[in-house]
């Protein structure tokens, strides 16, 4: 299925895998039921080799939360960094959506989009929660400067940017 001349398969290769979790810390206990969290994840940026991004979102916990008919939390950090030496892999076009998770039933979701101040060679993530009919303004910025490593030379991100 196509959709604005993109296809699905192409949309999904350029999405990250799913996150990997790294550690949960419980907020609430309850006897009963699963506990709420905090979830601490790691994700490999799709298109840009060598930036790895944390994210940390809250888990309602419960019944409602264990069978996701809670109403996640917006709240979100990110903190994304150079782990190796970097290479962008393909253009891209700023605000582009590298990682989506579902936060309610219907209607909520937690991105994170990357962009590129050319001027400073410094990639930018941010990480937000959107509602379809009202947003939140709950979000969380992190920039990863592009760098050499060891003998190689760093890309210029504004060079795989689309216009």
């Amino acid at each position: 299925m196509a959709v604005l001349g993109i296809s699905a398969p192409a949309i999904a290769q350029q999405l990250a895998d799913d996150p990997q979790l790294i550690f949960q810390k419980t907020t609430v206990w309850r006897m009963l039921s699963p506990n709420a969290t905090l979830d601490t994840f790691v994700i490999d940026d799709p298109l840009v080799e060598g930036v790895a991004c944390y994210f940390t979102l809250p888990r309602v916990g419960g019944w409602k939360g264990w069978a996701g008919f809670a109403d996640e939390s917006s709240v979100t950090s990110i903190a994304c960094r150079q782990v190796g030496p970097i290479k962008i892999t393909s253009k891209f076009s700023q605000g582009e959506e590298i990682y989506r998770e579902r936060r309610s039933l219907f209607w909520k979701k937690m991105q994170i989009v990357r962009g590129c101040d050319a001027q400073r060679n410094v990639l930018v993530y941010l990480s937000y929660t959107d509602r379809l009919i009202e947003g939140s303004p709950q979000n969380s910025t992190s920039t990863v400067p592009v760098m050499p490593w060891g003998n190689e030379q760093a890309p210029k991100c504004g060079d795989f940017v689309n216009p």
